[in-house]
């Protein structure tokens, strides 16, 4: 190999050696995570559906097992949905984990797994309505030296807004399912504004018997008041 094609290979191998192997940890830890999460979710609907069969055996609670990357946790009418991206992230200059003391010691802390949280209502995917929406109300991310931190809508935001000092403890995962669960059940479905719902097509209506074309959504049709101060975007973008 002549010097400019040694130097290139170099630079490959330096790339893969460093930055692949440490996307590839960052990976298994966002796996362990998960894989923690199901484990919690699965005791938790245990529990709880226990408990609530002694007080009202219409309400149900119930988990399930999607995939390697997707799991969902059903809470009487509302449903949890986890899923998990199967790249690590960089993010962007402007981020304030730059200005952190943890990420300006090493930048390769940046780099993450995302664990995204969904709430859907239950109903859209028992009647498999496609047009319903679900929020974003959180979403997790793990690093290479297993640390996390939070973007979420629910109360414990504040806590996990910066890298934990240590790895991620299962501790800090039951506290943050249990604050999902309390989110979801307490974020209600409101009736949309006479005004948004008052026309209809004949497709629509037609298709109604098959519970696919009418939207449904928490929020549908707000865009914030004195009343209701969360928009739709603030629902949907952290």
């Amino acid at each position: 190999m002549d010097s400019q094609t040694t130097k290139q290979q170099e630079i490959i191998m330096n790339l893969l050696t460093k930055k692949s192997v440490m996307k590839q940890d960052v990976y298994s830890n966002t796996i362990g995570v998960f894989n923690q999460l199901k484990d919690i979710m699965k005791a938790r609907s245990e529990e709880l559906s226990e408990h609530i069969l002694k007080v009202d055996k219409r309400v149900n609670i119930f988990y399930k097992d999607i995939s390697l990357q997707s799991m969902q946790l059903k809470v009487a009418g509302d449903l949890l949905d986890f899923q998990m991206h199967s790249n690590v992230f960089e993010f962007d200059r402007s981020h304030a984990m730059y200005k952190t003391s943890y990420v300006k010691g090493d930048e390769n802390n940046s780099y993450c797994g995302i664990i995204s949280v969904y709430n859907f209502l239950a109903d859209s995917y028992k009647y498999n309505r496609l047009n319903d929406l679900g929020y974003l109300i959180a979403r997790f991310f793990v690093n290479r030296e297993n640390r996390f931190f939070m973007e979420t809508k629910t109360q414990i935001g504040y806590k996990y807004q910066v890298f934990s000092p240590e790895p991620v403890t299962k501790s800090q995962l039951l506290d943050v399912v249990n604050e999902l669960i309390i989110y979801s059940i307490n974020f209600d479905l409101y009736t949309p504004p006479y005004e948004s719902v008052k026309q209809v097509t004949v497709y629509e209506m037609q298709e109604k018997s098959s519970s696919s074309a009418l939207r449904t959504g928490k929020r549908l049709g707000y865009s914030g008041s004195k009343e209701s101060p969360a928009s739709f975007d603030d629902e949907i973008h952290l």
